[in-house]
């Protein structure tokens, strides 16, 4: 069997995986896994992934968890083109430096909108103004390095784009949305539609209250991460 890839949309990191692998025509075998139904927290994918997290990557036997690690690894399987993993050691450190720093600032900072608007009230949490409002500040300032540290006069950065659920974040700041367009450009429409329609659709679902009931093990889970917000 070739590689597997266990992802939901929802998710960030599953999305970039995803645009990467199609970008590249990387042959891949697509397994979804409900986030909101909570089927990583399931006996069934516990068994593929005790951490039960998205995405996960199996390659026969081998098992690869964590969004930048599984790029790398298909980056150097298919032998991707430099300008995605550069072969020059500098500039490859300056991906590495990109990716934790996106793992620390921007992955879970630009995430807390989908839980203050929709999985918080999904099962009837409500997360505090004050939390809310330091989440802004906290964004507003990781856009600013994500401007002048990693973006600066270039015409692309090593990483990924942030995304908030129901925020304009480029909104005046120029180089960073002539930036996304360079990128959406270089992607293609069709691909980041594709990638982004779950995500950008899932305000709606909620309105509609068309969202499937979370399982009683990710209630536990979405609890916990809520809880964790500062």
């Amino acid at each position: 069997m070739g590689l597997e890839l266990f992802l939901d949309l929802v998710s960030q990191p599953s999305r970039a995986v995803y645009i990467f692998a199609k970008k590249n025509g990387i042959p891949l075998e697509l397994r979804t896994v409900d986030l909101v139904k909570g089927q990583h927290k399931s006996k069934e994918f516990l068994q593929i992934n005790s951490l039960g997290k998205l995405p996960t990557l199996k390659d026969g036997d081998f098992i690869l968890t964590e969004s930048s690690a599984i790029l790398i690894y298909l980056s150097c399987k298919y032998q991707t083109p430099d300008h995605w993993y550069p072969s020059d050691l500098q500039a490859r450190a300056r991906v590495h430096e990109y990716l934790g720093w996106h793992a620390d600032c921007i992955r879970g900072t630009f995430g807390i909108p989908l839980w203050v608007q929709v999985l918080g009230p999904l099962i009837g949490v409500q997360v505090p103004e004050e939390k809310v409002e330091r989440n802004r500040t906290a964004m507003d300032q990781a856009l600013q390095w994500l401007e002048d540290k990693f973006l600066g006069d270039r015409p692309f950065l090593a990483g990924q784009q942030p995304v908030a659920l129901g925020y304009e974040l480029f909104e005046g700041r120029p180089r960073l949305a002539a930036w996304r367009g360079r990128v959406e450009a270089f992607l293609g429409a069709e691909l980041c539609q594709e990638a982004h329609s779950i995500i950008l659709s899932i305000l709606e679902q909620a309105a509609k209250k068309t969202l499937p009931t979370p399982s009683p093990e990710a209630y536990q889970a979405m609890l916990l991460r809520i809880a964790r917000i500062p």
